[in-house]
């Protein structure tokens, strides 16, 4: 799994379209084994991106969950908290 990659499921307010378009993006990348294709390629990319992004927004808005929604700001504070711990030196 790319570790760039953030879940986008259950948070409110809920994951916007470029959130969700830029996670497509950084899957097919990732798979397509560059970060900026070739003029060839790029509507390939391109293609294989909306897609991608169509089908992850199909997915969050199919999935049904009973837990609360989770507050942005403190996964990003324990986001945060985690990458301290682990780069201190």
């Amino acid at each position: 799994m790319c570790r760039n990659i953030r879940p986008l499921n259950n948070f409110e307010p809920p994951a916007t379209t470029d959130e969700v378009r830029a996670a497509a993006l950084q899957y097919v990348r990732k798979i397509g084994g560059a970060s900026k294709p070739s003029a060839a390629n790029q509507e390939a990319y391109d293609r294989a991106v909306q897609k991608v992004a169509a089908a992850s927004q199909e997915l969050l808005d199919s999935l049904v969950t009973v837990a609360p929604p989770k507050n942005r700001e403190e996964e990003a504070a324990k986001a945060r908290a985690r990458s301290a711990a682990r780069f201190a030196s």
